[in-house]
């Protein structure tokens, strides 16, 4: 506790109000997280192939949207292009909830990449303007906590509501996550309305401005191949690859689906903190070898929950992966968007953060797809070994990744030689 406050007593004003408001934000991309796949599948009848392809609509327009989204952002600011990207994920959220067709629910799903498309750089932008240093690294690893705690209450809730016999449990969940998109743009309109997150670049400023400049470093681009397979394993399969092997491989209920969200959200707000204190002027990438085994660990016990199906055991396996990947969430969340943040400056940040944010889309649209096919054709062993070998190959990217890092970057306060 005295950690936490230190902490909190450390962060300008805008910091906390960034902080205090996450774990609202985000209860109704809880609601829905862990049942879109559900909804489009089991309640609207899409076979499991086309919701998997729906559920890749909102990666794939994210990934068309972070390259200019980052532009814009350094020219005009994060808050004006949040804004507009929380309009366009209240229309699809709403959208969403009364879509019977398949093209209603693309065009749905289309507006909701919108805004993940802009809300990852955008919000990263936003924190690093307002924190600096090592504290910037806290400030991820507890944002990242927030977040979670959001999502894993509205698991909890949409577990226990949601009703695949109840059409209408779902149109309202996803209404609610319209209706809380509206606490971000209060406070963009509000007490954040005066951060600046762009500035123009000195004259005595590197020309590493552009995309092209960006990408040419090897760095960034060692980063950007980690975090895109670190996506493709991880996240890509949390909206879909993980609900649908639990429903349909380990046959576990919906209400253990959402028990395995709030299971990953209590982990990660009872650890992080601890987390960031062991992980705090440490390298990186050594912290994303030991993120990548723990990920290992956790596809290992799904596939076994997967070979007990509509068992006890099934069921304490599906929570249990949960538990596990968590852990290794509490390693990665801190560092990746540290390092891109501290690879850039204060011209260029919302391009640097883009970069991210399409490595993660990229990753997010493969993931659904591959998951979509592997599962609908019954290879589900080949799907969890495709999962394994992911996060082995997450590790050997961290150490080629380390040889080309900056030691600031890489967390670590001595200088270190860098090669290409």
């Amino acid at each position: 506790m005295t950690g936490i406050r230190t902490f909190w007593s450390a962060l300008p004003t805008e910091g906390r109000w960034l902080l205090s408001t996450v774990a609202i934000q985000t209860l109704g991309r809880g609601l829905t997280l862990p049942f879109t796949i559900i909804y489009l599948h089991e309640v609207r009848g899409f076979d499991l192939g086309l919701s998997g392809a729906l559920m890749s609509l909102i990666a794939i327009t994210g990934l068309i949207v972070t390259g200019p989204g980052g532009t814009l952002i350094d020219r005009f600011g994060a808050r004006k292009i949040l804004l507009t990207g929380l309009a366009a994920m209240i229309a699809g959220a709403t959208l969403l909830a009364f879509a019977t067709h398949p093209a209603v629910a693309a065009v749905a799903l289309v507006l909701i990449g919108v805004n993940f498309g802009v809300s990852w750089p955008g919000f990263n932008a936003l924190i690093a303007a307002v924190v600096q240093g090592d504290l910037r690294q806290r400030y991820f690893g507890v944002n990242f906590a927030l977040v979670n705690l959001g999502i894993g209450v509205g698991g909890i809730i949409g577990g226990f509501y949601v009703d695949v016999d109840s059409p209408e449990t779902f149109t309202v969940i996803f209404l609610v996550d319209a209706i809380s998109c509206l606490v971000p743009a209060a406070l963009l309109l509000g007490p954040l309305r005066h951060v600046r997150t762009h500035s123009e670049p000195a004259d005595d400023a590197p020309t590493a401005g552009g995309y092209r400049e960006i990408l040419r470093q090897p760095a960034v681009r060692w980063l950007t191949l980690l975090t895109f397979i670190a996506m493709f394993i991880g996240y890509g399969q949390m909206e879909a690859g993980f609900p649908a092997y639990a429903r349909q491989v380990a046959e576990v209920s919906t209400r253990v689906v959402g028990l395995a969200f709030a299971v990953n959200t209590a982990v990660i707000v009872l650890l992080q903190f601890t987390v960031l204190n062991r992980i705090s002027g440490r390298r990186r990438t050594r912290v994303m070898w030991v993120m990548a085994l723990v990920w290992a660990c956790s596809w290992l016990i799904l596939g076994a929950a997967g070979l007990l199906p509509d068992s006890i055991a099934a069921s304490i396996g599906v929570l249990a992966f949960m538990g596990v990947f968590a852990f290794g969430e509490t390693l990665l969340q801190p560092t990746v968007p540290a390092i891109y943040n501290d690879l850039a400056s204060d011209h260029n940040r919302g391009r640097y953060n883009a970069i991210n944010s399409a490595a993660f889309q990229s990753g997010a649209i493969a993931g659904p797809i591959a998951a979509g096919l592997l599962l609908d054709k019954g290879l589900d062993a080949v799907y969890i070994i495709v999962m394994v070998v992911g996060c082995l190959g997450i590790g050997v990217l961290a150490t080629a990744l380390e040889r080309r890092l900056p030691a600031t970057a890489n967390g670590v306060a001595v200088s270190e030689p860098v090669r290409d």
